[in-house]
């Protein structure tokens, strides 16, 4: 799917789905745009490009369409690079997609999956205009602002930031109209089928606290993402998850000869963890998995990771909620090296709880306070085996050379009768996304569809 697809109708209501195939990425990561959600999810203040990479975690990898594209060196800028129906997608707008992917740091073949986003947001557009929806120039600078609010920037201040790697104003003007013009489509065509019951939410509650208290044990084999094997990182994790599905003792032995992460020294095991600790785009898939059944992989911003279930204990009672996660990262050299592994253990020896860093480390450190869902995926997987003042050293950053320590300061969490509304409003954009996902499809089988 692409970044405008039909979860940019949900996308602004800040939820995500599921997806039932266990041994595909997880529908949240999957699905189209993850970007926009951001976009409605309250977060701290932090550098434009961190913030930058937390609204992509989930961003799908390329479709396999570079092969598709003619070279660059035969084509004018405004050649059309796809021809849909009447439309045109030509080579300077998938270039300019592809800048603003490189700025949000994500993974894969950026001009395949520029390609595929443009060319679901024409179809997108065109019903859009059909229906008399698409967005308004206030709609799109409110869209504009709000993105930027997110980030502590001026609407100003987020275009320039964005322009000095190439990015055109246009281009995220056009990324926010489309995604609001699909997201008005979708409420028109599709909001009055959406009817939430009482019971409806009883029953999303009650999973909820099932959920919240339970412990889960996995094992986790994570691969940083390289120059030299992003473009088949996904396909070869694919392979390796359904070659080790059930099978336990491979795993941990793969774990131990390939896994990044420091749990490969216990055959990738990760430990007993609560499960509302789990990223919300993983957790409702997991609990479904039979005991060494495998999943993934899983993108984790600059990592990808398989994980293979190893238990699940249902607690007998309703724990709470984890709303947001309190935390810092600090950057060292790489632990594998001489001078990381002193700098890390030197850090472990001066800090005891996250507020000693304004003292020991004034400046050398970031820290948030953010929703589950917002948090990079590789930094919440360390977390969520974290308690208070511990720290993780699992996270990489620069293809290995530099280590992220992560350390959890604090939990913030409600009970899970609590908020109604938000369970309600959560069920209405999950079944949203289930009709805008097969009316894209819709659209694009009927569509003409030419690669030039």
């Amino acid at each position: 799917m692409s970044y405008s697809g039909p979860n940019a109708a949900v996308a602004f209501e800040g939820q995500a789905g599921h997806n039932s195939n266990r041994h595909a990425p997880p529908r949240a990561a999957t699905r189209a745009d993850r970007t926009t959600d951001a976009m409605m999810t309250p977060m701290t203040q932090t550098p434009i490009l961190r913030f930058l990479r937390t609204t992509v975690l989930a961003a799908p990898l390329a479709l396999g369409l570079a092969a598709l594209a003619l070279p660059l060196a035969a084509q004018s800028p405004f050649a059309a690079a796809v021809r849909i129906n009447d439309g045109i997608v030509t080579q300077y707008e998938i270039d300019q997609r592809a800048a603003f992917l490189e700025v949000l740091r994500a993974p894969g073949d950026l001009r395949a999956e520029a390609m595929e986003a443009l060319v679901n947001e024409r179809l997108q557009l065109a019903e859009a205009r059909r229906m008399d929806v698409v967005a308004t120039p206030e709609d799109i600078e409110a869209g504009v602002a709000e993105f930027a609010a997110r980030a502590d920037l001026t609407p100003q201040e987020f275009l320039a930031a964005i322009a000095e790697d190439g990015v055109a104003p246009e281009t995220f003007r056009d990324f926010v109209a489309n995604g609001i013009s699909w997201r008005n489509v979708v409420r028109g065509r599709f909001g009055p089928r959406v009817q939430i019951t009482e019971a409806d939410i009883d029953a999303a509650l009650e999973f909820a606290a099932r959920l919240d208290g339970s412990t889960i044990l996995l094992a986790e084999i994570v691969v940083p993402i390289t120059p030299e094997n992003e473009e088949n990182l996904r396909s070869e994790l694919a392979r390796l998850a359904s070659d080790l599905n059930f099978d336990t003792d491979t795993f941990s032995q793969a774990a131990r000869r390939f896994s990044a992460a420091s749990t490969r020294e216990n055959d990738g095991l990760t430990g007993w963890r609560p499960l509302n600790a789990v990223p919300p785009q993983l957790r409702e898939d997991m609990v479904l998995l039979a005991n060494g059944e495998t999943y993934g992989p899983v993108s984790l911003g600059p990592a990808m990771a398989i994980f293979q279930m190893r238990g699940l204990s249902e607690g007998g009672f309703a724990g709470p909620t984890v709303t947001s996660v309190d935390y810092v990262t600090i950057a060292l050299p790489s632990i594998a090296t001489e001078d990381g592994a002193a700098a890390a253990a030197a850090l472990r020896a001066e800090v005891d709880a996250c507020d000693d860093l304004y003292a020991t480390r004034p400046g050398g450190f970031e820290r948030a306070d953010q929703p589950l869902g917002a948090i990079p995926g590789d930094i919440a997987m360390a977390l969520a085996r974290l308690d208070a003042g511990e720290m993780a050293f699992d996270v990489t950053r620069n293809a290995g050379a530099t280590t992220l320590a992560v350390m959890l300061c604090a939990r913030t969490t409600q009970a899970p009768e609590a908020g109604r509304d938000a369970v309600r409003q959560q069920l209405v954009a999950q079944r949203l996304e289930g009709y805008a996902d097969a009316f894209l499809e819709e659209l694009r089988a009927d569509a003409m569809i030419t690669y030039e």
